[in-house]
């Protein structure tokens, strides 16, 4: 049945209007971002046959150009909307984070680092260079790899930070495993770093392990 044949108050961008973004399941989302569906499968059909091929939504958004574009329905112009849609995403909460303290926002923080790392196949440590307020100067990739302590150099994120003029930062990296609990590995990094920055008077405030959908807080663990 076309969507159009549904009670008006059923239909995604109906329902999306009236309730909120909120009220709608995954595949209705994704039905309104796909706008149409293919012959003899509306949109919302669609949208649920994608999600199950794929594993989960977030799996869809986060899958390569070649694999997104074998999807049914799906293509070049559609990988490069979503694209664009998920970074205009992570730039507003950038720039929320530029205006607002990170410590009033940490909710915005580990929403900002997931959309950055979360996705990542392979392990990257990354820096959030903070100002006096503790908030947002910069974002900084360093190290890719197999995070370890002899995989990550103190002296280059002090290096980094002397240069962005940080007053404080946030550690972050990612665990591709899906599991974000920190290593005793990840413990002793964040000890060894805190100790290099505290000799320039940068204050380590967190250090976030990111994995799909879920992000610890090694600060809110009592870790460091």
């Amino acid at each position: 049945m076309q969507i159009t044949q549904w009670p008006e108050a059923e239909r995604p961008r109906e329902k999306l209007l009236q309730r909120g973004p909120e009220a709608l399941s995954d595949a209705e989302l994704l039905a309104i971002f796909l706008r149409t569906g293919i012959k003899g499968c509306n949109a919302v059909d669609l949208s649920r046959l994608l999600i199950a091929e794929f594993g989960s939504l977030s799996l869809l958004l986060a899958a390569g150009k070649r694999e997104f574009c074998q999807g049914k329905g799906l293509g070049t112009a559609k990988y490069v909307q979503l694209q664009a849609v998920m970074e205009m995403s992570r730039r507003t909460l950038a720039e929320q984070l530029q205006r607002e303290s990170t410590m009033d926002s940490a909710r915005a923080a580990s929403d900002y680092v997931s959309s950055q790392l979360a996705d990542e196949r392979n392990e990257v440590f990354a820096v959030m260079m903070l100002d006096s307020q503790h908030r947002l100067i910069d974002f900084k990739r360093l190290f890719q790899g197999t995070i370890n302590q002899a995989s990550v150099y103190p002296r280059v994120i002090v290096q980094e930070a002397m240069t962005a003029n940080a007053a404080a930062v946030i550690l972050c990296h990612n665990h591709p495993s899906g599991v974000s609990e920190p290593s005793r590995s990840d413990i002793r990094i964040t000890e060894r770093i805190q100790k290099a920055l505290a000799l320039v008077d940068v204050t380590v405030l967190d250090h976030l392990v990111v994995a799909k959908g879920d992000v610890t807080s090694l600060a809110e663990r009592g870790l460091m």
